[in-house]
């Protein structure tokens, strides 16, 4: 994990396409703004996380269908995790 300090306005770039601007500090609570292009998917790690939980109980739900979405499901997890 790269750990870096920045100062309200600020910027961070990840890649050619994104970049994270620090907006205030407020006490133990930080805003920060994220440009990406719309093809990538910026979420909070606990909406995330119910995502992907309710996309795995319908595919227990589902069992027909459970082993083909199950492979995506985990491919689409390693693609979030890199």
């Amino acid at each position: 994990m790269l750990i870096l300090s920045r100062k309200i306005d600020e910027k961070i770039k990840i890649g050619d396409d994104i970049t994270i601007t620090l907006i205030d500090v407020h006490g133990d609570q930080v805003k920060i703004g994220i440009e990406a292009p719309k093809n990538v998917k910026v979420f909070r790690q606990e909406v995330f996380d119910a995502i992907q939980s309710e996309n795995k109980a319908a595919v227990v739900e589902n069992p027909s269908d459970s082993k083909d979405a199950l492979n995506a499901m985990n491919a689409l997890s390693k693609l979030f995790k890199k």
